[in-house]
């Protein structure tokens, strides 16, 4: 067992946290990366014992363009600086991730800079791919090269490049010297040469016993990535999309399958695939933006953080902000918030009191780390499983509709359940038990015998429950209940439900086209899906799955690679 088994993740944006410039002058004016140490309390407070923070190093914007990977960001503060807020997490028992930004770097990286003065006799031309001395770009560099998502601002390194790799491996054994953190987040893994991951993942063995090495995947068979030889877990976009888009349909099919399907992925095992979960990041809306009903905020991360795999709280989130993407910006994604602001949300603020109680229900229950997970019942509105270990099955029951409903659930070998959230006791009776599931919310239901004393319930204040909007209702189909659920308002039914196979919508589906007369980076989302489905049809057979792969994916830089993947 190693510490990211048992992690329960805060994720910083620190230059939109802390409020940073936009641009990098290269002079450090403030330190303002020591404005998050008062964070530190507050994240150990709401349950989490490790932190995702990043990007951090010298670069040019928004931080992805990498200007030294061996400097922290001058709007930031200093080395120093870095040094102390890792020790501060440290003493908080808080371990600390950085990004790691491998695959491209910004035009003001040293190697860059030496091509441009230096062109064809540069001892750093075949740092980058495709440098060509015959072509041209938007800054008149007098030569192209392959960028990242099709901005030349972000030039990609060659992996293959026997000096780029020690480079970066360098980069990271500095990094673990001079600052001792725990682990690294790769940027855009998706597109990163294999043989590059593995490399990096024979020095993350290295460096550190139990260093922690995980990438951002968007679509795609997980397995590939996440192995011994190669990463120890990727960023489950699969299940962020099911989790949000699930409880607006009312459809807890489309949540079920998904992690069925990334269980099987794993081998039908706990330890198969630990992906890193999410309901939203510094690159995708907030939840609380995407949920029709606003109360689906409390299932939603129900589910987050007690299927398989390792939850993630993204900061601001837990006091249910709001984040709209813009079309040319993320700065709604990435606002700066002021700890005295939110310093006492804990006791005040719903959402906050909530993550707090999931944070330290999910470090005090073994079996939400370790377990076997099976389904034990499905409709479009309830969806009940367990985490079995050592012979302990905690029971999760969540329920997306405006009434209350009951459900019952084998009991395993418990003779009593305390739900962790309410304080609720049930007694099993024939080997089950009978629960009531309040309405648009959860319970997580422990065996008494295992359960933690010092939890204490939830005690959440009124509030008026916000209206599913028309476009919500539209959407709705109507429930299904299985045999072991029933609302307060209706008879249960005898019909019988099909919990293998998600449910489809009945609307019919608008024809997308693929436009001649634009390029991949004009195409709109749906076009560039429609555009790589029409490339996988010349390619074969194309399978449900592949379909579902591209459809799901709704990340316009990440199709725009995909396509030109194909080429």
């Amino acid at each position: 067992m190693a510490w990211y088994d048992e992690a329960v993740f805060y994720h910083i944006y620190p230059l939109g946290m802390t409020d940073a410039p936009k641009q990098n002058n290269y002079e450090v004016s403030e330190h303002r990366l020591l404005t998050l140490i008062p964070w530190i309390s507050h994240i150990k407070e709401i349950g989490c014992n490790a932190l995702y923070i990043g990007p951090l190093f010298e670069s040019v914007g928004h931080g992805y363009e990498t200007t030294d990977y061996k400097k922290l960001d001058s709007r930031l503060g200093t080395n120093e600086d870095l040094t102390n807020f890792v020790a501060e997490c440290h003493k908080e028992g808080i371990r600390v991730i950085l990004d790691g930004v491998f695959n491209h770097t910004g035009r003001d990286f040293f190697a860059f800079q030496d091509i441009k003065k230096n062109r064809e006799n540069s001892p750093y031309r075949d740092w980058y791919c495709n440098v060509n001395f015959g072509g041209n770009n938007e800054y008149n560099d007098g030569f192209s090269y392959e960028n990242w998502g099709g901005y030349n601002l972000l030039a990609k390194l060659n992996p293959h490049n026997p000096a780029v790799k020690e480079h970066i491996c360098d980069a990271i054994r500095f990094w673990v010297s001079e600052f001792d953190i725990d682990g690294i987040r790769l940027d855009a893994a998706d597109v990163l040469d294999f043989n590059y991951m593995q490399t990096l993942r024979q020095v993350a063995n290295d460096v550190k016993p139990d260093f922690w090495l995980m990438g951002e995947v968007i679509h795609g068979d997980y397995s590939r990535w996440v192995n011994e030889g190669t990463l120890h877990s990727v960023t489950n976009y699969t299940l962020h999309k099911a989790l949000y888009s699930g409880h607006n349909d009312h459809n807890y099919f489309e949540i079920a399958h998904t992690v069925k399907r990334l269980y099987e992925m794993g081998g039908n095992r706990p330890d198969g695939l630990k992906l890193y979960n999410f309901t939203d990041n510094h690159d995708v809306e907030r939840i609380y933006t995407k949920l029709n009903n606003k109360q689906h905020f409390f299932p939603a991360h129900i589910l987050m953080y007690t299927l398989p795999g390792v939850p993630s709280i993204y900061y601001g989130s837990e006091f249910g902000i709001e984040g709209k993407k813009e079309k040319y910006s993320d700065d709604s994604l990435r606002p700066a918030l002021n700890y005295a602001d939110y310093k006492d949300a804990v006791n005040t603020n719903n959402y906050t009191k909530f993550i707090s109680a999931l944070g330290k229900i999910r470090q005090n229950t073994k079996e939400l780390s370790y377990g076997d997970y099976t389904e034990l019942c499905l409709t479009n509105g309830q969806y009940a499983f367990s985490r079995t270990c050592n012979g302990h099955s905690v029971i999760v029951t969540v329920n997306n509709y405006d009434n209350d409903a009951t459900m019952n659930l084998p009991a395993g070998n418990a003779t009593e359940y305390v739900g962790a959230l309410s304080g609720t006791k049930v007694t099993a009776n024939g080997g089950s038990i009978s629960v009531n599931v309040k309405a648009n919310f959860g319970e997580i239901w422990i065996p008494a015998d295992i359960a933690n004393n010092d939890t204490k319930p939830v005690e959440l204040t009124e509030e008026k429950v916000e209206e599913t909007t028309a476009e919500a209702v539209t959407n709705v189909e109507p429930a299904e209940p299985a045999t072991n659920v029933e609302t307060n308002t209706e008879k249960e039914s005898d019909k019988t439900v099909d919990t293998e196979q998600p449910t489809e919508s009945a609307k019919p589906q608008k024809k997308t086209t693929v436009p001649t007369n634009k390029s991949y980076e004009e195409m709109t989302v749906e076009e560039l899906q429609e555009a790589i489905l029409e490339r996988m049809r010349r390619n074969g057979p194309v399978t449900d799955q592949m379909k579902k792969d591209v459809t799901d994916n709704v990340y316009h830089n990440s199709l725009v690679n995909w396509i030109k993947s194909f080429n």
